[in-house]
């Protein structure tokens, strides 16, 4: 389930001549513009920027044409690219811009000689006729470089089945299809050997890995034949997930392998029924409760985000109420918080909205009642050990992904034991065992 905050969108530099990827939206969005990069490279591309759009909402979408008018400014001379999902859906409204030179869709962003081809300008196919398993997976021996990132991300899983009324995604990414278990094993061992500690398992919709591959497998085999395989990994993550289909099988290797980090962001989106039905979730808030509630009992130290809408047509004040209660009760440690935007084409957008007005002020105390969570979790972690992911000089990331500051030496990548001893609300602070 993908969320729509902007990742990384740096300003190229005028006098830059190089490949600049600017990256919106998800984490499978950065991670697929390390393919980007490499395949750009391998088809010689130069001087040009290329823009890996989001669609999940209407402001990712602003964003992304105001950075592309931008980098013609800054670099007139450049070749400008748009790919990505916005790109995919609406190829047309990219293509009328007169700064941007192609138009690349999702299934071609990262193909062989998708960067040296001319013959057009603009080359987006009908996404629900891909049929390849995670097509952009990158090979642990292309030529990509996580620059400082202390992880590394695995693609096991592209495409969505579900059809929920607000999310254009599957139009972008089309139908799930899933990476084979021995490709994917195989992947983490080559990243594990260049030195990553941590690795994260992404996709569209990880939790419907292996729905189409024979036998259908479960994500949760998948996680367990990882952590078998590939002994050596210190430490194995789970991007965002469907509480809808948390499989028995990952209920037990996150009872049973602490290799497997106890950090789990869901993919809830409101917390009333009449609000999740009319989305087409699959849940209900009990689900939601019972889930957290079963995963704490098995692992009392695992921490929750959760992807929140506010103010989706239709939702009432006690709605609402239902909503932000949630964050509360379920005990919700990190909160990702969108205003609904309607998405033109999804069913969503043609039911009764709510006041602008109103999803602004919703969204807002939502994001209040999640800087009121961090702080309680971070209230919790204080005379705590634990053991940090460096990501940075006197940053790193503990195992349920606390974000920690601390002073002393410690290179990227390691992992390094951390007393906390406070917090700044946003963050722990700790000293360096």
């Amino acid at each position: 389930m993908t969320r729509s905050t902007v990742l990384e969108a740096p300003l190229p530099a005028a006098e830059a001549r190089d490949v600049d990827v600017v990256t919106f939206g998800c984490r499978l969005n950065a991670y697929e513009s390390e393919a980007i990069r490499a395949r750009a490279a391998e088809d010689g591309l130069h001087d040009a920027v290329v823009f890996n759009t989001c669609a999940v909402t209407g402001e990712a979408v602003r964003q992304a044409r105001q950075a592309i008018r931008k980098a013609r400014r800054m670099r007139p001379g450049a070749r400008l690219i748009v790919t990505g999902c916005a790109a995919q859906i609406d190829p047309a409204a990219f293509a009328a811009m007169p700064e941007v030179d192609l138009v690349l869709g999702n299934a071609d962003k990262a193909a062989p000689g998708a960067y040296a081809a001319t013959e057009s300008r603009v080359r987006v196919n009908d996404i629900f006729s891909v049929k390849e398993t995670a097509g952009h997976l990158i090979d642990g021996h292309a030529k990509v470089n996580f620059g400082d990132r202390a992880r590394a991300y695995v693609e096991v899983q592209n495409g969505c089945d579900h059809r929920c009324t607000f999310c254009v995604i599957p139009y972008g990414r089309g139908n799930s299809r899933s990476a084979g278990a021995g490709e994917v094993v195989e992947h983490v061992r080559r990243l594990t050997a260049q030195g990553y500690r941590e690795v994260v398992i992404t996709g569209v919709d990880i939790t419907s890995w292996g729905h189409d591959l024979p036998g259908q497998p479960t994500l949760g085999q998948l996680v367990a034949r990882i952590l078998k395989l590939v002994p050596e990994l210190p430490r194995l993550r789970l991007s965002s997930i469907d509480a809808a289909e948390i499989d028995p099988d990952l209920m037990r290797v996150i009872a049973e392998d602490p290799r497997l980090q106890p950090h789990l962001h869901l993919s809830l989106q409101a917390g009333d029924d009449m609000v999740l039905k009319r989305m087409k979730r699959r849940h209900s808030r009990a689900d939601s409760l019972r889930l957290i509630a079963d995963v704490r009992a098995v692992r009392p130290d695992t921490a929750f985000g959760a992807d929140l809408i506010a103010g989706f047509p239709t939702e009432t004040d006690a709605m609402f109420d239902n909503t932000l209660s949630l964050v509360e009760e379920a005990g919700l440690s990190y909160l990702h918080v969108f205003p609904f935007s309607p998405r033109p084409g999804t069913p969503a957008a043609k039911m009764p909205p709510v006041a602008r007005a109103t999803v602004k002020a919703r969204a807002e105390r939502l994001r209040q009642a999640g800087e009121a969570a961090l702080r309680r979790h971070l209230d919790a972690c204080v005379g705590r050990t634990v053991h940090g992911l460096v990501e940075r000089e006197g940053l790193a990331r503990a195992e349920d992904f606390t974000e920690v500051s601390f002073e002393g030496l410690a290179q990227p990548g390691q992992i390094v034991a951390l007393s906390i001893t406070g917090h700044d609300g946003r963050k722990a602070t700790a000293r360096l065992l």
